[in-house]
């Protein structure tokens, strides 16, 4: 594989790779990585990331429980809804 260099990066842009990977938990450069494969249109390597993956399985029994009891209404059907 071949090595790039970038230069005169500005701190602007610096700045923004930076926020990008910390919220994708990855290294800056595998950021870069996946943006350019994104932007030329050849995917990203490794599927896409939506940065949420740091925080799955980080809830405790009771947060889950608690979740699925405030959420319960969003399960039920309007009878009314559903009428010809």
């Amino acid at each position: 594989m071949k090595q790039l260099t970038i230069r005169k990066v500005s701190s602007e842009l610096a700045t923004a790779l930076s926020s990008e990977s910390r919220l994708k938990n990855q290294s800056i450069n595998q950021t870069v990585l996946d943006l350019l494969h994104q932007v030329l249109g050849l995917g990203v390597q490794g599927g896409t990331d939506n940065g949420l993956s740091n925080l799955a399985g980080t809830w405790t029994e009771d947060e889950f429980l608690e979740f699925n009891k405030n959420t319960a209404m969003f399960e039920e059907l309007d009878p009314e809804l559903w009428e010809p």
